[in-house]
């Protein structure tokens, strides 16, 4: 084990010099400034190469800029950051923008909205008379053309303020005449983000902004976005509108870009690489720190069988993995049970602290886990790694799993779950200024699993799911809406497998309660400690729909099946 754990510090070592931290400051990411001239904002993204001569040097340099330097005491405040684990096989790195990554980059169109007046004889809008200088009680886009995209959403400039209002879309399907009728997209996304205070909820590029939602390969679009009204009927009959809209209102129009699993394999040097060693910096960093569970730039994690997984993770422990059978001594709480120092991973990822022991009380010789799940990678869905902050953010052990649903809608094929994947990332980053996909795991409707946030499946990775509780949490992300419609089966066996596997690695039993301690939300007072089921719902932590009336009611299933997984 001390050779392990040498050999762990060298190559991590070795990772820091090989794939310097760097946070991006992309300006295309930040809110246009308030008050600003409402300009179309329509181009495709700037080549990688571009934008990294501005936000991310191409010459590695051990300086860091005063904004860094911010982020950095802000993340460490939250928690330990660390360096990506080495490559475990030999990797060809090429600069970003290359051919590897052609196949990916997808674009965003971003279309100020303004005011709209109803046409005559129609009464399902409100008058538009609020004064030129404040924000209409109902704003939109025409039908107009665009190039193709296949996911939408609404932004605006003020991340602290709700859109009390309904967002409506209709879109052309490509390439073709016809039009959709008009759909609802979810305005009640604030509650997934970063914690308050946290670098990355401060950042200065967020924005405000509704639920993500995939219409599918489109190029017509047509948007109107209404204040809610008060109650109080004007005298021709229609209702004022109260609180007015946001400022900065535009539409997001996402195109995921070509799955890379279609292209040919790309050549380096006028040689056949295979795909899966030909990765730009930014990807063999996303790889490297799951290089014990697969060979570096693997599209996904392979499963394991129960006895596979209860034997690595006692390996990897040592004698003291051990813990468990009801009758043993509870292990002291102020004494680790793995020999691993705080923060340092073994071949599951597994962080070794006092939190995953006294959580894990009682288990010596066959530790509760239940077998880990094949999980699709980051490079198995296609990330664009350029888009993303560099560093990874962790927070210290994982005691409770957070359910949520994407409100993205359901009108979408399992195989194109990777493209609905992309357009989130590309959304959470680039329309709505996040440091990477918010969430740690997503699950389509046919019950793949699928990595989220960058930094290892295996590790506590901070991410922003749910706003005041993204501490010391996972959040995993079902594909869909489920206010309305069931869950699938497969999906909810899904939410079991990976809780049993990923709350097993920290001791946490799947059926239990746990304390969590809130960073601020609309239902508890920021410090307050929370009792929270260990598989919970967005909506225990926060007042929201999410993750849907259907899918909350199928949590308790989940918790079952995923204790039944892990052996209990």
């Amino acid at each position: 084990m001390r050779g392990y754990l040498a050999a762990s510090i060298a190559v991590t070592c070795a990772a820091a010099l090989a794939f310097p931290l760097a946070l991006s400051t992309d300006a295309a990411a930040a809110p246009p400034a308030a008050g600003s001239p409402t300009t179309e904002r329509a181009t495709p993204d700037r080549p990688a190469s571009d934008r990294t001569a501005r936000a991310r040097p191409e010459t590695p340099s051990t300086s860091k800029t005063s904004a860094e330097t911010a982020t950095s005491a802000g993340t460490a405040a939250e928690a330990p950051v660390a360096a990506p684990a080495a490559p475990a096989a030999p990797v060809t790195a090429v600069s970003a923008g290359s051919a590897t990554d052609r196949s990916i980059p997808g674009s965003t169109q971003s279309l100020p909205l303004a005011p709209l007046t109803p046409p005559p004889g129609d009464r399902t809008l409100p008058p538009t008379s609020a004064p030129a200088s404040t924000p209409a009680a109902t704003q939109g886009l025409p039908r107009r053309d665009v190039r193709r995209f296949s996911l939408v959403g609404v932004v605006w400039d003020n991340p602290d303020m709700e859109l009390q209002g309904r967002v409506q879309v209709r879109t052309r399907a490509s390439g073709t005449a016809k039009w959709s009728v008009w759909q609802d997209v979810d305005t009640h996304n604030r509650e997934h983000a970063a914690d308050p205070d946290t670098a990355e909820r401060t950042s200065g590029r967020v924005r405000g902004s509704t639920a993500p939602l995939w219409v599918g390969d489109s190029d017509g679009v047509e948007v109107r976005v209404q204040a809610e009204s008060d109650g109080r009927p004007e005298a021709d009959g229609r209702a004022v509108a109260g609180d007015l809209l946001p400022r900065g209102l535009r539409i997001e129009l996402i195109d995921p870009g070509v799955d890379p699993a279609a292209e040919p394999p790309p050549q380096a040097s006028g040689v056949d690489t295979p795909r899966g060693n030909v990765l730009s910096p930014e990807a063999a960093a996303s790889s490297a720190v799951n290089a014990d569970l697969a060979p570096l730039g693997a599209t996904s994690i392979p499963a394991l069988s129960q006895k596979q997984t209860e034997s690595d993770l006692v390996a990897t422990r040592g004698d003291s993995a051990g813990v468990v059978s009801g009758t043993d001594k509870p292990a002291p709480k102020d004494k680790p049970v793995v020999k691993e120092k705080p923060g340092t991973t073994g071949k599951t990822g597994t962080i070794g602290n006092a939190d995953a022991a006294s959580a894990g009380e009682g288990q010596r010789v066959k530790p509760y886990i239940g077998a880990r799940p094949r999980i699709v990678t980051r490079r198995g869905w296609g990330a664009d790694e350029t888009l993303r902050e560099r560093n990874f953010s962790y927070t210290k052990t994982v005691k409770a799993a957070f359910v949520h649903h994407t409100a993205s809608g359901i009108n979408y094929r399992c195989a194109q779950a990777p493209s609905v994947i992309r357009s989130i990332y590309r959304y959470h980053v680039k329309s709505s200024g996040w440091r990477d996909i918010g969430y740690n795991f997503l699950i389509d409707k046919c019950g793949n699993i699928y990595e989220g946030r960058a930094g290892g499946v295996a590790k506590p990775v901070m991410g922003a799911h749910t706003l005041g509780f993204n501490t010391n949490s996972m959040g995993i992300a079902v594909l869909g809406s489920f206010g309305a419609s069931n869950p699938p089966a497969a999906a909810v066996k899904a939410i079991a497998k990976l809780t049993a596997w990923k709350l097993g690695l920290f001791g946490a039993n799947p059926k239990g309660k746990t304390y969590l301690k809130s960073g601020g939300g609309n239902l508890y007072r920021k410090g307050k400690n929370v009792r929270l089921n260990v598989i919970s719902g967005h909506r225990d932590g926060f007042a929201t729909e999410c993750p849907g009336g259907r899918l909350y009611a199928k949590l308790g299933t989940a918790r079952a099946t995923s204790a039944r997984y892990q052996g209990r």
